[in-house]
């Protein structure tokens, strides 16, 4: 038998048009394996990776009637997770029947079961091939009046809740302005008004990581006023992004060639906004850019 407990599975499954696609983008922000339109009968083979690799300990699965023999196929993977003692839930998707008409309409796709028919004939002939995966659902979300935003915050609720994957990542970019502002940037500091190491002959070839430019960058007292600013800025708008539904905010910090001072910038701001247990990622677009 299987380590129990090895991996978290999360089935995702419904009608079509109900937001599935949109459903399994929250668990990928929250740091699951997803897979989309998986064979149901491919799930104990995953399952068997999984528990040999050791490396992925939560899993999506987008699981529905593009898996061809859905039904057989589906209840014999569950019950593969049941007897193996796989922790799983099953989220089914629906929506009502003018809804999904609708949304096909403005999306101008054919229903998937429709064949010859109508949408309506299609999405009928789905909603009793699922009705038996939707009684045997461990949590039901009807889409009919949610927005995208409001489906976000529904899965977070429902499976998020206490999971740091589940935060929101604040993503910290340092880059220099003669090459551009970042297109993906949520905010945008300027350092080019701070003391620049450029034009300090023996910091000239370093960068912002190394701790002698750093040094010199906070020696000014405006830096650090700067930094202070940056820090409540950030604070300040995260839970508003999170209301929102937004799972990643991209900070932007500029310098003339984005080697030093914006290097410096972000990281020490990264140490901040970590001691202040948020989740951050850092990049540094133009460090190996020739000086």
């Amino acid at each position: 038998m299987l380590m129990k407990g090895a991996v978290k599975f999360v089935i995702i499954t419904g009608l079509s048009g109900a937001g599935k696609s949109q459903a399994i983008k929250v668990f990928e922000d929250a740091d699951y394996f997803c897979v989309d339109n998986l064979p149901p009968a491919l799930l104990p083979k995953f399952a068997e990776l999984c528990a040999s690799g050791g490396t992925i300990k939560r899993a999506a699965l987008v699981m529905d009637i593009r898996g061809g023999e859905f039904f057989k196929s589906l209840f014999d993977a569950l019950a593969y997770l049941s007897f193996h003692e796989w922790p799983h839930e099953v989220l089914f998707l629906e929506a009502s029947e003018e809804v999904l008409v609708r949304r096909f309409k403005e999306t101008r796709r054919r229903h998937p079961l429709a064949g010859e028919g109508s949408i309506q004939d299609g999405i009928r002939r789905e909603v009793e091939m699922l009705a038996e995966i939707k009684r045997r659902a461990d949590k039901i979300i009807n889409t009919s009046s949610l927005t995208p935003a409001q489906l976000r915050e529904e899965v977070q609720a429902l499976f998020q809740q206490g999971e740091s994957g589940g935060k929101l990542q604040i993503r910290l970019l340092s880059f220099g302005f003669k090459k551009g502002i970042p297109l993906d940037a949520d905010f945008v500091f300027d350092c080019r008004f701070l003391a620049n190491p450029h034009y300090v002959q023996e910091l000239k070839p370093l960068t912002g990581i190394d701790a002698r430019v750093k040094q010199f960058v906070f020696e000014d007292e405006a830096s650090q006023d700067y930094l202070a600013m940056m820090q409540e800025m950030v604070e300040f708008v995260i839970p508003r992004c999170i209301k929102e539904g937004k799972t990643q905010l991209v900070v932007a910090i500029g310098c003339t060639g984005g080697r030093h001072r914006s290097v410096a910038m972000a990281e020490a701001l990264k140490e901040r906004l970590v001691l202040a247990r948020h989740r951050v990622a850092i990049e540094h677009r133009h460090i190996s850019e020739e000086v």
